[in-house]
């Protein structure tokens, strides 16, 4: 549960192929929008520049009102249903994200082998399946903990999948979850609405909470990391949230995002409609997620849902190139 923001609606200015009395050239359109997402230090920041290739190849497709109803679910239905976008090639993002709740002195292992890097890519330590990590002793200021196995890692004993950079905060650390946009926006699902919810209920909170993320991919929180793990951002638990149910939510929606105007909206939500009032009513748009789930309970779509609470935004998807 969001319980503050500085925006509700955060015009970027970057103009998703999407305004139909746009007159200017795609080709001019494509370069404004990574001008906008293209962090200001990617030339002096080798992460930065990584960054900064994913996503240079970014576009993102607003709903063509004339097109036909996608084969994978029934046409929408509603003054208020949002048009689903056509489908394109998955983006492969990657969210950064500080697990502030467990900074400090945190106990590190892993479920299967793991190894601990420097900065420079040195190997410092290696060690077996729950085999504690030694990173006190370390010197470096930046040190990266990975399964080569993919296996999950553990922080005080809560799994995470991805990598783990450990930035030295006096004689603690933060560690920082590098993983795939998706795989943090299952694991956002899980954890802000419970997963036994309606599909419809769940893949709503999916496309909120995937474009309150790509605002803060685009406008980090900090030069090391998108956004937090706690409800000053969204509610991120790593694996313990992540269910077959929110997967499932989350590859339905694959992509999609809420856009105004041809900007990202900073999509706030709150357990229910006294919360939004009460905590962003100031600020505009908000969704209730017991609202959400009533709303799917009568029979509502997940765009349908969208539409009820984020009034005159448009869907848009995210692509990677032209549509598959």
């Amino acid at each position: 549960m969001l319980v503050s923001a500085p925006l509700s609606v955060v015009v970027l200015g970057l103009g998703f192929l999407a305004q139909q009395t746009l007159t200017e050239p795609r080709s001019s359109l494509d370069s404004r929008v990574m001008e906008e997402l293209l962090p200001a230090t990617a030339a002096d920041d080798p992460d930065r520049q990584a960054e900064a290739r994913q996503l240079g190849e970014i576009q993102a497709r607003r709903a063509d009102a004339g097109l036909p109803p996608a084969p994978s679910g029934a046409a929408p239905s509603g003054d208020l249903a949002l048009v689903e976008p056509a489908a394109g090639r998955p983006v492969p993002l990657e969210a950064r994200v500080a697990l502030l709740r467990q900074a400090g002195r945190p106990t590190l292992s892993a479920a299967g082998p793991w190894q601990l890097l420097s900065g420079d890519g040195r190997l410092l330590q290696r060690g077996a399946a729950g085999e504690p990590v030694d990173w006190s002793r370390q010197s470096s200021a930046d040190l990266w903990l990975e399964s080569p196995g993919g296996q999950a890692l553990l922080v005080n004993g809560s799994p995470y999948e991805g990598r783990l950079r450990l930035l030295r905060e006096g004689d603690g650390i933060t560690p920082i979850n590098h993983l795939p946009l998706e795989r943090y926006i299952a694991s956002v699902v899980g954890a802000e609405m419970p997963s036994s919810w309606s599909m419809e209920a769940l893949k709503a909170q999916a496309v909120a909470a995937r474009s309150y993320a790509l605002a803060h991919l685009a406008r980090p929180a900090n030069p090391h990391w998108h956004l937090g793990d706690t409800t000053r951002w969204q509610a991120y638990r790593g694996l313990e949230s992540v269910t077959a149910r929110t997967r499932e939510a989350t590859e339905r929606t694959n992509g999609l995002i809420l856009s105004y105007q041809g900007g990202i909206v900073e999509s706030l939500y709150a357990a229910n409609s006294q919360i939004t009032v009460e905590a962003h009513g100031h600020l505009g748009a908000s969704m209730s997620q017991e609202g959400a789930q009533q709303l799917a309970l009568q029979g509502q779509r997940y765009n349908q849902i969208l539409g009820h609470y984020y009034q005159g935004a448009s869907l848009a998807r995210l692509q990677i190139g032209g549509a598959s």
